[in-house]
C-alpha cells in the first residue's frame, strides 16, 4: 500500500522547516501574489527557493498556491509572475480559475497542477473533467461526507489523486467562495483578503425598530451566527486511507509554529501508527489529546457524516481556547552537561514545568533546574522573546523540540 502523503500549511519559512521536522510529506505555501492568505507572511521568490532546497534536501514537496480568482488588472500580471516561477523547482502549482489554468499549462506544460477547493469539487464528474484537461490532482471541497467522497475516489481511481482536509479552520460560505467580507469592509476573499467577517458579532434588528434587538443571543454577548467550529478528523484516518487518497491535507498557513509542530506530528504519528498494523489499529488517546493543546475553536467533524446542525457551530463566541503557552524552541542539545540551548518565545522561569513536544514522539515533561542567560549568568527568568539561553534539566531533549507549559499550571512561575 502506498502511503498517503500529509500536507502541511506553512506560512513562512520556520514553519515550513517545521513541517518538515515534525514529519510533513509536503507542504503548500503562498508567494507574495495570487494566493488566497493575504494576512500570512508568505514566501518571496528567493525564500521559495531556500524552502524548496530545504524540501529536496529531505525527499519532500513543496506546492505553491496560485488559487486566487483574479480579475483582468490582476491577470493582466500573471504571465510575468509565472516565469519567474518557471526558475524554481516547484513541485506543484494549487489553482482554482480556469483562466489561470490555461495560462500555467501555455508557461509551464510540465508542471504537476492541483485544483484549489477553492473550484468548488463536489463531485467524481467535475475531478474527470479536470483529469481530462491535464490536472494531476483535485483538491475536494470541505462540504462532502465520507460516503461522497468513497464514491468519488472510486470513480476517479487510477484517473486523478484526490486530496481531502483533515484539519483546521472551516469557512461557513461553501467551499470559501465568500462575498461577506467584500460587501462589509471591501475586502475580497477570492483575491486573498479575507477580514473573517463571519467570525464578528451579530445581532438582529428590525429595519423601522433601530436599537430594539431580537432576543436571538444565546447570552449577553451576543450570537455568532456564522462562527463554524474547527475540523478535526483524527478519528476517521484509518477509514480515509483505505479510501486510497492520496494527500490528508491540513488548513492552517497563518496559524503559529506551535500549531503546526503539534498538528504535524500527532497526524504523523497516528498515520504510521495505521499502517504499521492496519488490521489491529486503535485510535491513541495521547495523540488525540495533543490536538486540544493547540490553540483552537471548538472541533467538529464537518460534514463527514452528513450536513451539520447547530453542533457544527459555536455561537457563544468567536475566540480561540488556549490552553497552552509556546515557550521555546530548542536549538541544540547539549548532552555532555544535561542542558539544552532554548530560544525564548515566552518568559521562562527557573522551577518551571515545561512541557516537550519532540517530532515522532509522544510528549513529555522536563523541570527547569536553571536558567543561564546570553552573558553566562544564571538568572532566575528569561523574559526576552528570541533571546538564546541555557536550561539544566535532567533529561535529554531532541534538537528542534518546543517547548510548552501548561496556562495557570501551579510552580515557580504561575
Amino acid at each position: 500500500m502506498e502511503k498517503v502523503e500529509l500536507l502541511a500549511p506553512a506560512g513562512n519559512l520556520e514553519k515550513l522547516k517545521t513541517a518538515f521536522v515534525f514529519g510533513a510529506d509536503a507542504v503548500y505555501c503562498g508567494g507574495l501574489d495570487f494566493g488566497l492568505r493575504a494576512g500570512a507572511a508568505n514566501f518571496s521568490l528567493e525564500e521559495l527557493k531556500e524552502g524548496l532546497d530545504y524540501a529536496h534536501q529531505r525527499d519532500k514537496k513543496v506546492y505553491l498556491t496560485l488559487n486566487m480568482i483574479p480579475h483582468n488588472q490582476e491577470l493582466a500580471e500573471l504571465p510575468e509572475y509565472i516565469d519567474k516561477l518557471k526558475e524554481l523547482a516547484l513541485d506543484g502549482l494549487i489553482i482554482s480559475d480556469p483562466g489561470v489554468f490555461a495560462l500555467v499549462r501555455e508557461k509551464m506544460p510540465d508542471i504537476d497542477i492541483h485544483i484549489s477547493t477553492q473550484a468548488n469539487n463536489v463531485n467524481w464528474a467535475s475531478a474527470l473533467f479536470w483529469a481530462e484537461q491535464g490536472a494531476e490532482r483535485v483538491i475536494l471541497a470541505r462540504e462532502l461526507s465520507f460516503e461522497e467522497i468513497k464514491e468519488m475516489a472510486a470513480k476517479c481511481r487510477d484517473k486523478i489523486e484526490l486530496e481531502v482536509f483533515i484539519h483546521g479552520a472551516m469557512c461557513i460560505s461553501y467551499s470559501g467562495r465568500c462575498l461577506l467580507s467584500n460587501y462589509l469592509v471591501d475586502r475580497d476573499a477570492n483575491r486573498g483578503d479575507c477580514a473573517q467577517s463571519c467570525r464578528w458579532q451579530y445581532h438582529l434588528v428590525e429595519e423601522q425598530r433601530p436599537g430594539e434587538y431580537y432576543p436571538i443571543e444565546e447570552n449577553e454577548q451576543g450570537t455568532f451566527i456564522f462562527n463554524s467550529r474547527d475540523l478535526n478528523l483524527a478519528e476517521e484516518i484509518p477509514e480515509l486511507i483505505e479510501l486510497g487518497l492520496s494527500s490528508l491535507k491540513i488548513e492552517g498557513r497563518m496559524k503559529s509554529v506551535h500549531y503546526a509542530a503539534t498538528v504535524v506530528n500527532t497526524y504523523r504519528q497516528i498515520i504510521d501508527n495505521y499502517y504499521q498494523d492496519p488490521e489491529n489499529y486503535q485510535p491513541d488517546q495521547d495523540l488525540l489529546a495533543e490536538l486540544r493543546k493547540i490553540s483552537h475553536r471548538d472541533y467538529t467533524k464537518g460534514f463527514y457524516y452528513g450536513k451539520p446542525g447547530a453542533e457544527g457551530q459555536r455561537y457563544q463566541s468567536s475566540s480561540y481556547l488556549r490552553s497552552y503557552d509556546f515557550m521555546g524552541v530548542v536549538k541544540k542539545n547539549l548532552k555532555d552537561k544535561n542542558e539544552i540551548l532554548v530560544e525564548v518565545r515566552n518568559k521562562i522561569f527557573k522551577g518551571n514545568s515545561l512541557e516537550v513536544l519532540s517530532p515522532g514522539e509522544k510528549s513529555y515533561t522536563i523541570e527547569v533546574d536553571y536558567i543561564i542567560d546570553s552573558d553566562g549568568n544564571q538568572v532566575e527568568a528569561a523574559p526576552h522573546p528570541k533571546e538564546l539561553i541555557i536550561i539544566g534539566t535532567e533529561k535529554a531533549v531532541k534538537t528542534g523540540s518546543l517547548l510548552r507549559r501548561e496556562k495557570n499550571k501551579a510552580d515557580n512561575g504561575s
